[in-house]
């Protein structure tokens, strides 16, 4: 676990040389590329959202291509498309900018529905199918979205099916007073991502998502992860709750979060800290509950607090003590 809290400190260190403030948003968007998850960042424009997909690229050495959507963008424009070569009289293939490690897609909601879900197939499966040919995607692959929750005009609300493909939503938020000052002395002259270096390489990286997966889960914590999922789908504010895609994100969300903070077990605190990030954007709020102000982020705190740790406890206690007859996890 010290190999992987080393290196993912060393990521955080450097992102954060950008991203000021912003301690936990950073790590829950490396948590994602550990656990090879997508992440969503929904905010109010100028608060660091391309910044932070540019600077995670940069810190890792990816290849990073960014997609501006807008209303008139085409599907093929984002997946690429086959182009008759007449030299050779065949149809050549030309990937599309999802072709590459990390991608940000600037403004999801912007593009029509036919354009966003030809990240679908690209999201989930991996891969991209064109003229009836599936082509992979690149190892690692990341897609990073953005998306302004104030300005509804031009939009288009991301479908249920293209919002539980991401595994994390966050909010970075405005910075504090203390640090947009440090914000201004740092871009006095230049934007201090021009100076940001490879910190972690590519094959460093595919060794820390291997050894993530192997960071032991007590059955007493995964059972409680289930049961704070099938709350969601029980809560009378609720009219769709959480998939099971939502348990699976927030058991390996729980696992890297564990990994960078050099322990090669999980505890229910991981659990609870990853829940907002990993389910709010999951659900969806009846409109009678709406109307009152009820919130996704506010139920899942609501059935934190009420939804019972049990015997999950005792495992965090525990520790590696109590993991005599199961899997050891990644040691350093």
């Amino acid at each position: 676990m010290t190999s992987i809290q080393k290196t993912g400190d060393r990521v955080l260190a450097n992102v954060e040389r950008v991203i000021v403030g912003k301690h936990s948003e950073v790590r829950f968007a490396l948590v994602a590329l550990l656990c090879r998850g997508h992440l969503l960042i929904e905010d109010v424009p100028g608060t660091g959202k391309t910044v932070l997909a540019k600077a995670i690229a940069k810190s890792l050495g990816c290849t990073f291509r960014r997609i501006q959507f807008t209303p008139d963008l085409l599907p093929s424009d984002v997946t690429g498309l086959s182009i008759y070569n007449q030299k050779t009289q065949e149809f050549e293939f030309r990937p599309g900018p999802i072709m590459s490690q990390v991608v940000l897609v600037d403004e999801i909601n912007r593009a029509t529905p036919k354009t966003q879900s030809a990240l679908l197939e690209c999201m989930e499966e991996r891969q991209a199918t064109i003229d009836g040919v599936t082509h992979p995607m690149p190892d690692p692959f990341l897609v990073i979205a953005t998306q302004n929750p104030i300005e509804y005009e031009g939009t288009f609300a991301l479908p249920e099916a293209q919002l539980d493909r991401f595994m994390l939503r966050v909010r970075l938020g405005y910075p504090q007073p203390v640090e947009e000052l440090v914000i201004l002395d740092e871009q006095k002259r230049q934007h201090p991502i021009e100076q940001l270096e490879e910190v972690c390489s590519v094959d460093e990286l595919r060794e820390m998502q291997r050894a993530v997966r192997e960071i032991y889960v007590d059955p007493r914590v995964a059972d409680y992860i289930v049961r704070l999922v099938n709350a969601t789908r029980d809560h009378g504010d609720i009219y769709l709750g959480a998939s099971p895609r939502g348990s699976i994100a927030l058991y390996r969300a729980g696992q890297a979060l564990a990994g960078l903070l050099g322990r090669d077990y999980v505890i229910p605190d991981d659990v609870k800290a990853l829940a907002e990030a990993a389910l709010a954007h999951r659900i969806i709020i009846k409109t009678s509950s709406s109307i009152h102000d009820v919130s996704p982020a506010q139920v899942i705190r609501e059935l934190l607090e009420t939804t019972p740790v049990g015997s999950a406890a005792e495992a965090a206690t525990t520790g590696s003590a109590g993991r005599s007859s199961a899997p050891s996890g990644v040691r350093s």
